[in-house]
């Protein structure tokens, strides 16, 4: 194998001829052998998506060359479309603060620069990775930057047209099924009936409310902290290069990002990110209710509730023939519970803004972006191949309904609720019907039970869900 010296400020380091990094990556990689957990190619991407804008705006305030910046928009350019991700090796388990892997971009947007201009990795390299393509930045303004940029990114694209996607779906099946009658459970006891559509309306709403939140957490990461530089103060970078290069980053990506109203909160909080995953854990406990009251109501197929039937996608057991199990629930909830764990740490980390930066950057950045993938394929998988093909069992709705005694509360109103309670608990105690139970206590005629206990009208106003 070949190789090439590359040197910083604290000597010569050897690195593989046929790489674009540099030192000071070289050296990441040989101190942290931590894991193998690497920074998303995400926010790689969203990286090199600020680089350029720095390098333009530079450029516009006369402290970049224009061949220069020419080339760095170039070498960014090609790193945004993902042509160097073998180039970005480094472990999330690294400095807190991300220095090491803005290092390593402006060690690989400077190397490819140069090559683009006509120099050598192992020789003349007209463009520096500090002097030039970190001008006016430091890694404790354009870290954070970017996370809330990787952020936005990652739930606009990843996660909002999936939730779209399951609640179109839930909305269609809560009016498809608005007059199929069931009996309610709560406390995993026998309630009053209700609607199956009823029911999935709830679902529905549920994702209607964890969109509503996600877009809520959107506004406060929109505000980013470039220009901020190493403490908050500024210092190195031109009057108005954070509000400019904000600019220059709507321009490019038709975004409507904004600078933070303090750099100092910026560099040393992220409360926003853990604002955002916080919805993040919402939509996960909501999609683990869901997938876990699918599971409970396709349970069975004889032995459990039965109430729906979901998709047999794969054998179920290496022992038992014929055993089908709700794998996608399953997977749906193991996510929830990796997200909710994510939420912890990212929580934690955030608390460790010690004086001017926090150096828990790198962890939260990967777990949030680690939930937002988890979430969004999960929810995706979980409507393509249950909730998408999933039907109510009509029969078994109908017996359990039927068989509930909890339709005595309609009693309620006419002979009061501790009669209503005596009927239930006389059909329960001789496995008799309600009917017969108030005839039997002479209560009700058979008329009269007939006239008061309709489950069709015990469901209240079916909402419209727009």
């Amino acid at each position: 194998m070949d190789f090439r010296t590359e040197k910083d400020t604290m000597g010569k380091v050897m690195v593989q001829a046929d790489k674009l990094w540099g030192a000071q990556t070289q050296r990441s990689l040989e101190n942290f052998r931590i894991g193998s957990e690497t920074m998303p190619s995400l926010f790689i991407h969203s990286y090199a998506q600020l680089k350029k804008a720095c390098a333009v705006v530079n450029h516009s305030m006369g402290l970049l060359d224009k061949t220069i910046t020419a080339y760095i928009v170039q070498a960014c350019d090609e790193i945004i479309e993902g042509l160097h991700d073998d180039q970005f090796p480094l472990s999330i388990w690294q400095t807190g603060s991300g220095t090491q892997t803005n290092m390593n971009l402006n060690e690989v947007i400077a190397n490819r620069a140069s090559l683009l201009a006509g120099g050598q990795l192992d020789g003349d390299k007209p463009v520096h990775p500090n002097d030039h393509v970190n001008r006016s930045q430091s890694s404790n303004d354009t870290f954070p930057t970017v996370m809330h940029m990787a952020a936005v990114s990652a739930i606009e694209q990843q996660l909002i047209p999936v939730l779209e996607k399951i609640r179109s779906t839930l909305k269609e099946q809560s009016v498809r099924y608005q007059d199929l009658v069931k009996i309610g459970r709560t406390h995993l006891q026998d309630a009053t009936p209700l609607t199956l559509g009823q029911e999935i309306s709830g679902w529905e709403a549920m994702i209607k409310s964890s969109r509503q939140q996600l877009r809520e957490a959107l506004n406060h990461l929109q505000n980013l902290t470039i220009g901020g530089t190493a403490v908050g103060t500024g210092l190195n970078a031109p009057d108005g290069f954070g509000l400019a290069v904000v600019t220059e980053l709507n321009r490019q990506m038709e975004t409507s990002f904004s600078t933070t109203e303090n750099t100092f909160h910026g560099l040393t909080s992220h409360d926003q990110m853990v604002f955002a995953h916080g919805a993040l854990k919402g939509l996960a406990a909501n999609m683990m209710k869901i997938a876990n009251d699918i599971r409970w109501l396709a349970s069975g197929p004889r032995c459990g509730i039965g109430e729906l039937a979901i998709p047999a996608n794969e054998p179920g057991s290496s022992i038992m023939p014929g055993k089908v199990n709700p794998t996608q629930a399953e997977a749906m909830t193991m996510v929830a519970c990796q997200v909710m764990g994510n939420d912890a740490a990212i929580g934690f980390a955030a608390s460790q803004g010690n004086f001017q930066l926090n150096v828990f950057k790198p962890v939260i950045l990967y777990n949030f972006l680690q939930s937002v993938g988890l979430l969004a394929d999960a929810i995706s998988s979980f409507h393509d191949h249950c909730l998408w093909e999933m039907e109510p069992v009509p029969e078994k709705i109908a017996l359990n309904l039927n068989n509930s005694l909890m339709l005595v509360t309609a009693l309620n109103p006419y002979i009061g609720y501790e009669n209503s309670a005596k009927i239930a608990k006389l059909a329960f105690a001789k496995n008799i019907s309600l009917k017969q139970a108030a005839i039997e206590l002479d209560l009700l005629t058979e008329e009269q039970f007939e006239q008061y206990v309709d489950p069709q009208k015990m469901m209240g106003k079916i909402r419209d869900n727009t």
